[in-house]
């Protein structure tokens, strides 16, 4: 069901909406879009990049598996927060953490299905799609966008698991429902934009940028 809309709710809704909504025209729901545990890929979030992906979230569009069309969008986020969970740790030791929206759809003919499966549980997980301004090895701190290092996520280097610490967004572009979640704990799955690359002869930034094209590429295949 969908959740009881507060006025000051409706009043965030409409910021977004051409002509006033009244509560019973939207359906509003919450979605846990990432966290700072380690997910499928060896990488997650740190906290302060929740923090600032929780502004950027603000406002942004719902599609369905990342697909840019304005056909597919279905919902949008009008707010967000960082939960902290004081009784949960993720694999590294750390307080867990999530980022959280709460999104709203205009009540249709045509989206009545949807808000069924939304509701039933079946349109659950989803992914996001940012820019990030840098990804850090947990290792010994190589920036992966400016060089890397040999270090191996999923290794470990003097009992210190390898992974890849996601930091400093740079925008946030969409979420969108899809099928396979990557985090594991968050139940969601995110999807990222890389960088542009600036000028530069520096070829271990493109080879970093290559071998992550690869590993996710591989990823995908191995579901198929």
């Amino acid at each position: 069901m969908s959740e009881t809309v507060s006025g000051e709710e409706l009043e965030k809704i409409n910021g977004y909406a051409r002509e006033p909504l009244t509560e019973d025209k939207v359906f509003v729901f919450r979605v846990a879009l990432c966290d700072n545990d380690i997910d499928r890929d060896g990488e997650k979030f740190s906290s302060g990049a929740l923090e600032k992906l929780a502004e950027l979230f603000k406002g942004r569009t719902g599609i369905f598996d990342h697909d840019p069309k304005s056909s597919k969008q279905t919902a949008r986020i009008f707010d967000t927060w960082v939960e902290t969970l004081p009784e949960k740790t993720t694999t590294d030791g750390e307080v867990y953490r999530r980022l959280m929206a709460k999104a709203y759809m205009v009540r249709t003919a045509s989206n009545g299905d949807l808000i069924s499966e939304i509701q039933g549980g079946i349109k659950k997980e989803v992914s996001v799609s940012c820019t990030m301004g840098k990804k850090l090895c947990s290792v010994c701190g190589a920036d992966m966008y400016k060089g890397g290092c040999d270090h191996e996520k999923g290794g470990e280097y003097g009992g210190k698991l390898c992974y890849h610490i996601l930091d400093e967004p740079l925008d946030a572009y969409e979420w969108s429902f899809v099928a396979v979640p990557a985090q594991v704990n968050a139940g969601v799955t995110k999807r990222f934009a890389l960088r542009e690359k600036q000028e530069s002869t520096d070829k271990s930034y493109e080879l970093a940028l290559a071998r992550e094209a690869f590993e996710k590429d591989v990823l995908r295949l191995s579901y198929f």
